[in-house]
């Protein structure tokens, strides 16, 4: 028997698995990329209206830092890819080494892969075959993003670059992600680890970008993100940049093969810290055990979510000289945010985008249940005299409490950013606040559809990632895609009054309160009747 016996099974074993998340992450990514492409291409349509924006750009260094460079300025491709070559590929990187863990460390930490290599399986065919499957993710990702490119107008071989950047990220990240399943025991610190490495690599290419021709631009070359922003798509094709995204796949993925064959299954190059052998006092209660699991995770969570926070707050001023004088997207930005004048526009969709992110937390925070219940931790806990009810409500108010903290943080940040660049702090900083608190309502909504996944169909409790990437285009996208008032309603988010500059509405708010309440609800008493596991 080979190391790589079986890769074909587990590989047609975990595309079924994955039958679901791929198409959805595949549809979200495609929709993305050619939604803003289209939008784009009609609002920039002079060399004029493109020099203007990419100006405004240059001129604003958190903008640079978040969404990167434009290379060229009379390029109508450049400019329409320019908000998603970097957003974008950080996007492909967390689903590929989410892939890629799912398909190794976890299999390995619940003891599945176990069981299976009771069979004919080599040693590497768990790894093979995750990282195959990240490869035929990414893949089919590459065509349709590609074709839908080519499609609206943009030149061929721009297109196929810019597939290429999102290609090369996937597949660098999947490496990542192959190297950091061999370190830890726990799926989620291997998850952790690649998304800190894709955190640094992020921030290495944002100094580097912010920094100017002046400042040590050098640092995005320090960055696998920034690797594939040089490709520069649409502004001169720079195929031979490619070479070091696939060295440092090699270095990678032949640094993981090598230790999978060396370390025993189950275990981890960095050995567990054992616990103390008795809890302490604090660790009495359901919300206290759910805070002791969950805290790490939301500590990074807040840190990102100030910094963000605090980016967008700095934009917000500058986002006139931003659009220039392009008409066409002063009105789309009125369209997806608030109607008293660009800023409030602005402002209402950041708190729209910090919004979605939450939501994502509160979604995470909910699937630890999940996990919880079937690495068979739960039926443990609930022998004694825990009631079920009891402990998912505190992983359920962890998802709450943990999204809206998000929240006040991020809404926090950019009110005293944004009140301290115009020096009106006591005006600008409670209307940022509040413009972030009622997006609360949304949120919880989406948190509450995960609880309720969990207590009544568990199986498709991975569904809340598809209602996320769903609501996003609807709620963020439908204007500029220019959907349907009804295809939009399906999303909470389209019913938040879009603050600050619009009339505050208590009605919508109150309803999305009792949907999320019923939603919550639901899922507790699904979760008390049903079987464990």
């Amino acid at each position: 028997m080979t190391a790589t016996a079986g890769t074909t099974q587990l590989l047609k074993l975990a595309l079924r698995r994955d039958r679901v998340m791929l198409p959805a992450w595949v549809y979200v990514l495609t929709a993305t990329a050619v939604g803003t492409a289209y939008s784009t291409k009609s609002l920039y349509d002079t060399v004029a209206a493109r020099r203007d924006f990419a100006l405004g750009i240059d001129r604003n260094p958190a903008n640079l830092a978040l969404e990167g460079r434009v290379f060229d300025a009379n390029s109508i491709g450049a400019i329409s890819v320019w908000k998603i070559i970097v957003t974008g590929a950080a996007m492909v990187a967390v689903m590929s080494l989410l892939l890629v863990i799912r398909h190794t460390r976890a299999d390995e930490e619940s003891g599945r892969l176990e069981l299976v290599s009771a069979g004919v399986l080599g040693r590497s065919a768990a790894l093979g075959s995750a990282l195959l499957t990240a490869f035929t993710a990414n893949l089919v990702l590459f065509v349709p993003a590609v074709a839908g490119l080519i499609a609206v107008g943009l030149p061929v071989a721009g297109s196929v670059v810019f597939g290429l950047c999102w290609l090369a990220t996937g597949m660098m990240f999947a490496a990542v992600a192959a190297l950091t399943a061999q370190a830890t025991e726990s799926g989620r610190t291997a998850n952790g680890l690649a998304l800190s490495v894709l955190g640094v690599s992020f921030l290495l290419r944002a100094f580097g970008d912010a920094a100017g021709h002046d400042g040590p631009s050098w640092l995005s070359w320090l960055s696998p993100l920034g690797w594939t922003e040089q490709l520069r798509p649409y502004a001169g094709d720079r195929w031979w940049v490619l070479v070091l995204p696939v060295a440092f796949i090699v270095v990678c993925l032949g640094a993981a093969f090598t230790l999978v064959g060396r370390r025993d299954l189950g275990a981890g190059l960095i050995p567990p810290r054992l616990g103390p052998a008795e809890a302490v006092a604090s660790l009495s209660s359901h919300f206290a055990l759910a805070w002791r699991l969950q805290r790490g995770v939301l500590l990074a969570w807040t840190v990102g979510f100030a910094v963000s926070g605090a980016v967008l707050g700095s934009e917000a001023d500058s986002v006139g000289s931003l659009v220039g004088n392009s008409r066409g997207t002063q009105d789309l930005l009125r369209r997806m945010g608030g109607h008293s004048g660009m800023v409030d526009a602005f402002l209402s969709t950041a708190m729209g985008i910090l919004a979605l992110l939450a939501s994502a937390y509160a979604v995470q925070a909910v699937l630890r249940l999940r996990a919880e219940e079937t690495g068979q931790r739960a039926e443990a806990i609930l022998a004694t005299r825990v009631g079920r009810v009891g402990w998912a409500s505190g992983h359920a108010a962890i998802a709450l409490l943990g999204s809206t903290l998000l929240m006040l943080v991020g809404g926090l940040m950019a009110g005293l950013v944004h009140g301290a660049r115009g020096g009106d702090m006591g005006t600008r900083l409670p209307h940022v606040l509040w413009s972030a608190i009622v997006q609360l309502p949304a949120v919880w909504v989406l948190a509450a559809i995960t609880i309720a996944l969990f207590g009544l169909v568990p199986r498709f409790v991975m569904a809340g990632w598809g209602v996320l990437a769903v609501f996003l285009l609807l709620g963020q996208l439908g204007p500029v895609l220019r959907l349907k008032q009804w295809a939009m309603d399906i999303s909470p988010f389209t019913h938040v009054p879009k603050l600050p500059g619009a009339e505050m509405r208590f009605t919508p708010v109150v309803w999305l309160v009792v949907v999320a309440a019923a939603l919550t609800a639901a899922g507790l008493t699904g979760f008390r009747r049903r079987d464990l596991g």
